[in-house]
C-alpha cells in the first residue's frame, strides 16, 4: 500500500483518486530512499512505474502552502517531447490537491510563449535538454535555485548526443540538494561517467535485469528472403494476428514512409512517426493512437522511448534494431504494467549476426515461428559459431597485388626459366680526369639539316 510511504495526505488523496493500490518493485525499492534525500541511480524497465517512484517524492519534498513563485525548485530533464509531455501529464495528476505548478519546455512549440511561461516561474520544470539550453541562452532560464535535478531516460539522453548538454544543465543547478538519475539500461561508460559527474555518493537501485526485461511480452522471429517478402510477412501479420494497437519500427525514415503509403492503400488506418514530422503532426499521431482512432503506428526510433498507450499489445521490428538497448526499448513499449504483449522481429539474411547478438546480451532465445501461407526459402545460416553468428566464407583476393602473388606461386610451380641471351657491343669505358669514376663512351649523331 502507498500508506506505508511516508507521504504528504495530499498526494496520497491523488494517489487513492488515480487507483494505486499496490506500488510496482522499482516505487517500493526507489521512494523511501528518494524521501531520505539521497542521490539515486535507478535501473528499472520501462513500463515499470518509475515516473511515480521520482514524481511522488519530489512533490512531497516541494509541496507546501499556496504563494508567490519566485525560484524554479525542480528539474527533469527527458530525450524526447513525447516523453516530457508526459511526464507533465504525470505530474499534474499527483499533484492536483496541491498548489504546485509544472510547465514544460521542448522544441516544436513556440519559443516566445515558452519565454512567456518562465517568466511566472513554475515549481517544476520539464523539458528536453536542446531547448531547454536555447532558452538559457537567451537569458530566459535561471536554474541558480533548483533543489531537485531528475535525468529520466539518460541513457538515451546519451544516445541522442545530448551528454554535454546534461552535463552543462546540471552545472547550472550548482546549489541542488538531491540528484536522481533513471534509465532502462545499464549503458555503457559515457553513462557511468555521467554518473560520477553528475551524482554524489549515490545509492544504486537495480530493479531489473536485463534478462527480465519484457517477462509478459513474447518474443519471435521470423525469417524473411528479402525486403519485399518482409512486407508480405507484415501484411499477413496485420491481416490475421489478434491485436488492439500495433506499433511497427524501421531504422529510417525512408522506409517508415513507404511501409505507410503500403497500408494507406490497403484502407488499414495508420499514422507514421519519425524526426522529419513536426511537432503538431508528432502529436496529433500520438493522439489519435491512444485515443484508438487509428489502430497502427508505423515509426522509427523517436518513438521508441516514452511512448505509454493503452492496448498497445504487439510491436514488429521490420528493420532489426541497430543495438540491445533500442531493442529493449521498442518491445518495451507492449506488456506494460504486467500486461501480456507480442514482439515480432523480421530477420533476413543482413539481419541475422544482429539479432543474435541482441539475444546474447539479453541471454534469451527468441522462439523461431513459420508462417507457411508466406513461407520463404532463407531459414537462417547452414551453419553458425557457438556466439549464434552465421559462420562466413572467407573471400580470395582479388586485388592486383593478390594476383601477383598467384602468379609468382604459378611461375615457381613450373621451375626456373632460361634467360635469353642477346649480344650487345660492350660500351667502351673512359676514365674521367680525376681518376675516380668510368664514365659510358657519348655517342655523339651528326647534326640534322634543315
Amino acid at each position: 500500500m502507498f500508506s506505508q510511504f511516508a507521504l504528504h495526505e495530499r498526494l496520497l488523496k491523488a494517489v487513492a483518486e488515480l487507483n494505486f493500490v499496490e506500488p510496482t518493485p522499482v516505487q517500493t525499492a526507489a521512494i523511501p530512499l528518494a524521501l531520505e534525500g539521497r542521490d539515486l541511480r535507478v535501473t528499472a524497465q520501462t513500463g515499470s512505474g518509475k515516473t511515480a517512484a521520482f514524481v511522488l517524492p519530489m512533490l512531497n519534498r516541494l509541496i507546501g502552502p499556496a504563494k508567490v513563485r519566485v525560484d524554479i525548485r525542480a528539474l527533469i530533464l527527458l530525450p524526447t517531447r513525447e516523453l516530457a509531455q508526459q511526464t507533465l501529464k504525470e505530474v499534474e495528476r499527483f499533484s492536483q490537491f496541491t498548489f504546485i505548478k509544472a510547465g514544460l519546455i521542448t522544441g516544436g512549440e513556440d519559443f516566445k510563449v515558452q519565454a512567456a511561461m518562465l517568466r511566472k516561474v513554475p515549481d517544476i520544470l520539464i523539458g528536453t535538454p536542446g531547448r531547454l539550453l536555447e532558452q538559457l541562452n537567451a537569458g530566459n532560464l535561471d536554474l541558480k535555485h533548483v533543489e531537485l535535478l531528475i535525468l529520466d531516460e539518460a541513457d538515451r539522453m546519451l544516445d541522442m548526443g545530448f551528454a554535454e548538454d546534461v552535463e552543462r544543465l546540471a552545472n547550472e543547478c550548482a546549489n541542488r540538494q538531491q540528484t536522481m538519475l533513471f534509465s532502462a539500461t545499464t549503458g555503457g561508460s559515457g553513462l557511468r561517467e555521467m554518473i560520477a559527474k553528475v551524482l554524489k555518493e549515490p545509492q544504486h537501485l537495480q530493479v531489473n535485469s536485463v534478462s527480465e526485461l519484457a517477462e509478459g511480452t513474447r518474443q519471435q522471429i521470423i525469417t524473411a528472403d528479402h525486403n519485399v517478402h518482409k512486407e508480405q510477412i507484415l501484411h499477413w501479420l496485420l491481416a490475421n494476428e489478434t491485436y488492439q494497437k500495433a506499433i511497427i519500427f524501421t531504422n529510417t525514415r525512408a522506409m517508415a514512409d513507404r511501409i505507410y503509403g503500403r497500408l494507406v492503400a490497403l484502407e488499414y488506418k495508420t499514422f507514421v512517426l519519425h524526426g522529419e514530422k513536426d511537432q503538431k503532426d508528432r502529436k496529433l499521431a500520438i493522439d489519435r493512437l491512444k485515443q484508438g482512432g487509428v489502430k497502427i503506428l508505423v515509426a522509427t526510433d523517436v518513438a521508441a522511448r516514452g511512448l505509454d498507450v493503452d492496448g498497445l499489445d504487439m510491436v514488429i521490428n521490420f528493420d532489426m534494431p541497430r543495438s540491445g538497448d533500442d531493442y529493449v526499448h521498442r518491445i518495451g513499449r507492449t506488456g506494460r504494467a504486467g500486461a501480456e504483449g507480442l514482439a515480432i522481429s523480421l530477420i533476413t539474411h543482413g539481419d541475422w549476426n544482429l539479432m543474435s547478438s541482441i539475444e546474447r546480451y539479453l541471454k534469451q532465445k527468441f522462439e523461431r515461428r513459420t508462417i507457411k501461407e508466406v513461407k520463404g526459402t532463407y531459414t537462417g545460416p547452414k551453419k553458425v559459431k557457438a556466439s549464434g553468428k552465421a559462420v562466413g566464407v572467407k573471400k580470395k583476393k582479388t586485388d592486383a597485388k593478390g594476383d601477383k602473388k598467384a602468379a609468382d606461386k604459378k611461375k615457381a610451380a613450373k621451375g626456373p626459366t632460361k634467360r635469353k641471351t642477346v649480344n650487345r657491343p660492350k660500351a667502351e669505358s673512359l676514365v674521367s680526369q680525376d681518376g675516380m669514376a668510368p664514365l659510358k663512351k657519348r655517342v655523339t649523331r651528326p647534326p640534322v639539316s634543315e
